[in-house]
């Protein structure tokens, strides 16, 4: 497995200390912040995702739901986990994060070995055809976006910038696009959950505000190969102020990594 280096914000950021049997202590914070000024869900899942991984006889997250209770705040978060089943090739375990004494998220994930996984492969959604990154343009070069930091910590490359960031938003909710960490750490399995939900929101094509993750539920197929992961995300239902947001990845090498579906509340 990739090792992992501490000097990469984060790893810094997700690190967390041992508080008892089961019981994990984090640091959450200000980095990884959203235009609300709290910390991005993905940011949040994948601390409760690394506590699980802490936990599980078996390295490699397979599946993995959060629901956002309540919001977080940069500071200490006491996060407790329980295992639900010990199996031969798969374990399944519940993390519980808490603040000032409140539930903010509640995350369920499943572990496997992905060197065990031998069985038959077959894919029939080809990557994105997307041009090489360089040869492709930074949308937020010259976008000043105060308060929000997760915007520091990732970098994109796409064809032109999105319409709503020229004040024209372009009626289409779905983009495809290149994204790294901004500091040059490589994916992983755990740093996946906070990368599928690091992009702007595709409802904002529709004219609408950012809005606010109830659930995401992220599948991991692969191990990722260092470099560039391409992105395909897109919204097709809007129903009473809740839309999803589904978000396929690919790695450098064109294979696919993870797909996630989010359910989400408009602001």
């Amino acid at each position: 497995m990739q090792q992992i280096t501490e000097e990469h914000l984060f790893d810094r950021d997700t690190r967390l200390v041992s508080a008892g049997v089961g019981v994990y202590a984090a640091q959450l914070t200000d980095r990884w912040n959203t235009a609300s000024g709290n910390p991005n869900g993905g940011y949040l899942m994948a601390v409760g995702v690394r506590a699980l991984q802490q936990h599980s006889e078996f390295g490699d997250p397979l599946v993995a739901s959060a629901f956002f209770l309540r919001p977080g705040a940069p500071g200490t978060a006491r996060i407790e986990v329980e295992t639900a089943r010990q199996g031969r090739r798969t374990s399944t375990s519940e993390a519980r994060m808490h603040q000032d004494g409140k539930e903010i998220l509640r995350v369920v994930a499943t572990f496997a070995d992905l060197d065990q996984s031998n069985g038959r492969t077959l894919s029939l959604a080809p990557m994105p055809d997307l041009p090489a990154p360089d040869e492709l343009v930074d949308p937020l070069a010259d976008v000043a976006l105060p308060g929000i930091t997760v915007a520091d910590r990732v970098e994109y490359r796409v064809t032109q910038p999105p319409g709503w960031l020229r004040g024209e938003p372009s009626g289409d909710p779905s983009m495809t696009f290149w994204m790294r960490f901004a500091d040059g750490r490589e994916p992983d399995l755990v740093s996946l959950p906070f990368l599928a939900d690091a992009a702007y929101p595709a409802v904002m094509e529709l004219g609408e505000l950012p809005s606010a993750t109830i659930e995401l539920t992220i599948h991991l197929r692969n191990r990722p190969a260092p470099g560039w992961l391409a992105c395909q995300i897109s919204t097709r239902h809007l129903t009473g102020g809740f839309h999803e947001e589904d978000c396929d990845i690919w790695d450098s090498q064109g294979t696919l990594i993870a797909q996630s579906r989010q359910l989400a509340l408009l602001q």
